[in-house]
């Protein structure tokens, strides 16, 4: 993701997501917005396509964001799903993953206050937008190593963290 930073960190236009809307536009992702309330864009990440919502919600001053992730959890894998967000979640710092109990579709979400008095920050939005997308990417692994490599969700877990040191 490009930075749009350079400008003025602390710009803040009228309404929070014309400051999501102005970055998406920034970094070309194809998007749609729906009114003063939500937009939404499909950003290509490294392991899949993201659908990425912003949501506004006036009365609260809140900002939510959510990423789904483009897979779909069978019925005979959710427990091994159930705990890997377990472990997963407990390492997040902003944000949790969830499983959607109806159709099996795997969501990172995260919501955010934003002061009526200062009003949100393009630093703000950028890192909402940062979060979502870098957890999707950094957990994407841990989802396929239990539905495609059978593994246990500790075992995932362990194999799409570890890093590598050097260059082979």
């Amino acid at each position: 993701m490009t930075s749009l930073l350079a400008n003025d960190p602390g710009v803040s236009l009228n309404h929070p997501l014309d400051l999501v809307e102005e970055l998406i536009a920034f970094n070309d992702w194809p998007y749609e917005r729906s009114g003063d309330e939500e937009i939404t864009a499909s950003i290509k990440g490294s392991w899949c396509d993201y659908q990425f919502r912003c949501f506004w919600r006036d009365d609260d001053n809140v900002m939510q964001v959510a990423t789904m992730l483009d897979m779909r959890i069978a019925e005979d894998k959710r427990a091994s799903v159930f705990e890997a967000l377990s472990l997963i979640n407990e390492r997040i710092w902003m944000g949790h993953f969830e499983l959607w109990a109806e159709d099996g579709a795997l969501i990172f979400r995260h919501a955010s206050y934003v002061d009526s008095a200062t009003g949100m920050s393009l630093n703000h939005a950028q890192a909402l937008v940062q979060a979502a997308v870098g957890e999707c990417e950094k957990f994407y692994p841990v989802f396929q190593f239990i539905l495609w490599a059978g593994k246990s969700p500790a075992e995932a877990l362990e194999a799409a963290l570890l890093e590598t040191v050097g260059e082979a």
